[in-house]
């Protein structure tokens, strides 16, 4: 495999990821899944964030960071406070607890999507694919793409 290739792996395992989210319920809303997955990890990695760093650090515009801190609020996955230091800015924190619909969201599994993007219906086969995913998960972590960087 090349770099190439572990990308558009990485865009079809983000997309058979968003088909697998619950959507029921949540209305229509002007950022995406995916823009609110991104802000969501953020602010796990830095707690107490403005706005304006998370989107630097995620290269998302500030607007959809902003769009995305509204849903997660809405969801109960974050809590917002103004900053001390200058009232105009929010800063972001993850919520104390998981909100019901964060524990809902966690809690769907995968293998519908998996079966799709197989194309099998075949539940062996989703759940070879699924352990194989697992396995790939406890050993590419956040803190892997960490050291990328150093």
């Amino acid at each position: 495999m090349n770099g190439v290739e572990l990308f558009l792996l990485g865009r079809t395992l983000m997309k058979i990821g968003e088909e697998a989210l619950p959507t029921e319920g949540i209305g229509r809303h002007s950022t995406s899944v995916r823009t609110v997955l991104i802000v969501a990890g953020d602010v796990r990695a830095h707690p107490g964030s403005a706005v304006g760093e998370i989107a630097a650090r995620t290269g998302l515009p500030q607007s959809a960071v902003s769009g995305a801190v509204a849903r997660l609020r809405e969801a109960g996955a974050v809590s917002t406070d103004p900053d001390p230091r200058d009232r105009r800015r929010l800063l972001v924190r993850p919520a104390p607890a998981a909100s019901e619909r964060v524990e809902e969201v966690r809690s769907v599994p995968v293998d519908a999507a998996l079966a799709t993007a197989l194309g099998t219906d075949d539940p062996q086969r989703v759940a070879q694919v699924a352990a194989l995913l697992e396995e790939l998960a406890r050993h590419l972590t956040p803190e892997a793409v960490a050291r990328l960087r150093d």
